[in-house]
């Protein structure tokens, strides 16, 4: 798909369509204004009538307008001008982007920005690159047809530029959690890396089954024990900043399918579990977005690569491992199998001796209970640390809320009688933050926040933005942390 600067105004580009947006408590400006003009008042008749309110996400397509050079106006809502932000801009142009996306279109314009500051204007365009694609990979007759030519009348070609790379590292992660799990499973993911690393400048390391043995990793070597597709570790590193300057470590899980291992999941339940990677999407779809906006900063990328099957030499319940950090780890549940390939990648990670780690693992089902299916939950060692994550994530606005993790209450909670501790608290309660204080007892006193992403990763249904499948939510989330980065 081409994305160029519109060199024409709303009125004069003869596009398949032209998108121009309305709020819904505000009167009409710049684009919308002009076609009103245009046409002789007609979208001031529509509104007047009621047939276009300009709620978030509504669409109205006006066809051939005169005045208008273009096939047609799709009218956007953009809601309440007071809550518009980045995470509405994003969405709202996805929703205009994905529903004339349904058909082949050569060429597309839109025409939003109204005074938007930057960061609103790359979302935007974000929201709408994303939102032509859908995740119909293997169909004959695609969902989603992306236009041959976008125009953006927004920012110059170099922001415009950025915010493709951005959304283009976006599309990467929801391929790779929409891909079988045939097609990604840990030697297969490693090698895209490899070729991603390549193409960005990046130095890559992985860790085959050997060199995790030699490396202690006893933890993410059990999980690994029951599939005939071993475990790898991913390295990732690089760096825009200047030398010696601390740096930033993301860290992702990257089951690339659970079975549930022994503690078997239910055919329904495992459906969706090629999306068990997706941390590990994430956090390689973020470093090449990083890397290829040439950031000054440096950054480490971890993924702990794996398969939970139920082959012959899977571990067991009431198995005793140890950590490549020495804690030794009762096994309780083979399904709580993500904390126990985090343990392992984390030690690496805390070895490099990063100044901060964040990770992000589809991990608890706990956390879609707490707090749905669109918002992550953060986890902490240092506050400060999670109110730079938070305050990254609702720039660009994606959803986050933390949770606690009183020791008082919650550490006991991961103790074992036979080992140092067990993979899975004491009954249902507070899961998600128990899976949080396991991950604590492998940072160290590095400041640590974790993502559990179990809920925004994968949609089982459609959003007017997006198609289900993969979200590609909190690539954005980590760039910004990124951008924002002072050690």
């Amino acid at each position: 798909m081409q994305i160029s600067r519109a060199s024409s105004g709303v009125l004069e580009t003869a596009a398949d369509a032209v998108v121009v947006g309305v709020f819904s408590d505000a009167p009409a400006g710049g684009a919308a204004a002009a076609v009103d003009r245009a046409t002789g008042g007609l979208l001031s008749r529509v509104l007047e009538n009621q047939d276009f309110g300009g709620k978030p996400y509504e669409l109205l397509p006006l066809m051939s307008p005169l005045g208008v050079a273009a096939r047609q106006v799709i009218l956007l809502g953009l809601g309440e001008r007071a809550k518009f932000d980045a995470g509405m801009a994003f969405r709202s142009a996805g929703a205009a982007a994905r529903s004339l996306a349904g058909k082949p279109r050569k060429q597309v314009a839109f025409f939003l920005n109204d005074g938007w500051s930057a960061d609103i204007d790359e979302s935007a365009l974000c929201g709408a690159i994303v939102g032509c694609h859908g995740q119909d990979l293997y169909r004959d007759e695609t969902c989603r047809h992306p236009f041959e030519d976008l125009l953006w009348a927004g920012g110059g070609q170099s922001a415009i530029d950025r915010a493709r790379t951005i959304a283009e590292s976006v599309l990467l992660a929801r391929q790779l959690v929409n891909e079988p799990p045939d097609v990604i499973y840990p030697d297969s993911f490693a090698k895209r890396a490899v070729e991603i690393a390549a193409h960005c400048g990046l130095e890559c390391e992985v860790w085959d089954e050997n060199r995790l043995m030699a490396e202690r990793c006893g933890a993410i070597l059990a999980v690994g024990k029951g599939s005939s597709n071993p475990p790898r570790l991913l390295k990732l590193r690089y760096r825009g900043g200047m030398p010696g300057q601390p740096a930033l470590a993301i860290i992702g899980k990257g089951v690339t399918f659970d079975s549930g291992g022994l503690s078997l999941k239910t055919p329904e339940g495992m459906l969706s579990m090629k999306c068990d990677m997706a941390g590990a999407a994430t956090m390689l779809a973020a470093v090449r977005a990083i890397a290829r906006l040439k950031l000054p900063v440096n950054v480490d990328g971890y993924a702990g690569l794996v398969e939970n099957m139920t082959g012959p030499a899977a571990m067991k319940l009431g198995d005793v491992l140890r950590a490549r950090n020495g804690r030794t780890i009762e096994v309780h549940n083979t399904d709580a199998e993500g904390r126990l390939v985090l343990a392992d990648v984390l030690s690496v990670a805390v070895q490099e001796g990063p100044a901060k780690l964040v990770d992000l693992a589809t991990l608890t089902g706990a956390c879609v209970v707490a707090l749905g299916t669109e918002v992550a939950g953060l986890m902490t060692n240092d506050q400060a640390w999670c109110d730079r994550v938070a305050t990254a994530a609702r720039a660009v606005g994606e959803e986050v809320w933390q949770l606690p993790m009183y020791p008082e209450i919650y550490d006991e909670l991961i103790k074992s009688e036979v080992a140092d501790i067990k993979n899975v608290g004491d009954g249902r309660w507070g899961g998600a933050i128990t899976a949080a204080k396991f991950l604590e007892q492998f940072v160290g006193r590095i400041p640590w926040t974790h993502m559990d992403i179990a809920g925004p990763a994968f949609r089982d249904k459609p959003k007017p933005w997006s198609d289900a499948g993969g979200s590609g939510k909190y690539v954005r989330t980590l760039v910004q942390l990124a951008r924002d980065w002072q050690g």
